[in-house]
Parts: structure tokens; sequence; C-alpha cells
């Protein structure tokens, strides 16, 4: 059996046609996520916000299962900080979409810088690619950063968005190509 086969088993034969119909959407939606960045912005802050909702909610519930006095004052600390910070998202969506571009830019920051420092540590092969990656996240970080908050109209929905479709696109030719295999085994 090759390497491809043995991959493509994660997928079962039968399910070959609902992977390549969700590649199909993740494209779609990444293009339209390009299209109209601000409404994706929104949408993905508001998806944050009730994650965040929802993880206070466990914290709450894991508080009122723990044994000692410690944990269940740190299980309810820790799950009121989460659940203030998702409701200030859900209730203030414009407001945390301008905030989560801004941690967006400073964490691209320390990414690229991560990047090539880590570039430098590792062997002669495969080095320039880390230090473009680096660079090109940096020059990222510092358009996001620079334009802020303006760049909130455009930054998140965009980022969110070019990795729909590529997540799509990848997705789409590793279905494709195990179609094929299941057709040759067929």
């Amino acid at each position: 059996m090759n390497d491809l086969a043995t991959r493509c088993s994660s997928i079962p034969r039968k399910s070959i046609g609902w992977s390549i119909t969700l590649s199909v959407f993740l494209i779609i939606a990444g293009l339209l996520a390009m299209l109209l960045p601000p409404i994706m912005g929104l949408g993905v802050t508001l998806y944050i916000g009730w994650l965040l909702v929802l993880s206070g909610i466990t914290h709450f519930i894991f508080a009122w299962k723990s044994h000692t006095a410690g944990a269940v004052l740190w299980e309810i600390l820790v799950g009121l900080v989460y659940l203030v910070a998702g409701g200030y998202l859900v209730l203030h969506p414009l407001a945390g979409l301008l905030s989560l571009t801004l941690f967006l830019a400073i964490y691209l920051i320390i990414e690229g810088v991560i990047e090539i420092i880590l570039a430098f540590q590792i062997t002669r092969s495969g080095r320039a690619w880390m230090i473009l990656e680096g660079v090109v996240t940096l020059i990222l970080a510092i358009m996001i950063w620079r334009t802020w908050p303006f760049s909130t109209i455009w930054a998140i929905g965009t980022l969110v968005g070019i990795s729909m479709l590529f997540s799509g696109i990848s997705r789409l030719m590793f279905s494709l190509a195990c179609r094929r295999v299941f057709a040759k085994a067929a």
C-alpha cells in the first residue's frame, strides 16, 4: 500500500463526496470572507465571544465538582474572566473586533521575530524559507499595526478568508487524489 493510500484511509470511501463538498464550501466561504472582510471579522469576534462564554460556564461547572476550596475559588475566578471577556465580545462586537485586531498585530510581531530567531538555530536547509516567513509575518504585522484602527475593517476577515480558501483548496486536492486511489482499488 503506497503512502497516499495510507493517508486516504483517514477518509472513509463512502464519505469522499462529502469531503469534496466540504472543500468546495470552504473555498466559497473563504472567497466570500475576502470579499466581505468586515462581516467576517464581526462573525469571528462573535464566535470567539461565545466560545469564551461557554468556557466560563464550563469552569463554573468544574468548580462545582472541585473538592478543595482553593480549586473552587480558582475555577470561579477563571470562569469569571472568561465570562466577562466573552460577554464583552458578544455585547460589543465592533469594540471587540478592534481589540482582536490589535492583539493580532502584536501576535504577528512576536511570531515573526521568533520565526527569524528560530531560523538561525536550525541547519542551513530551509533557513531561508523560515527567514522569509518571519519577514513576511513582520511586514503583515506592521501593516496592521500602523493602520490600526482602520485595519480592523480588513485584517481579521481577510486573513480568516485566506485561511479558509487555502484549507479548502488543500482539502479538495487531497480528496480528489483519494477518489482516484479509491477508483483504482475498485
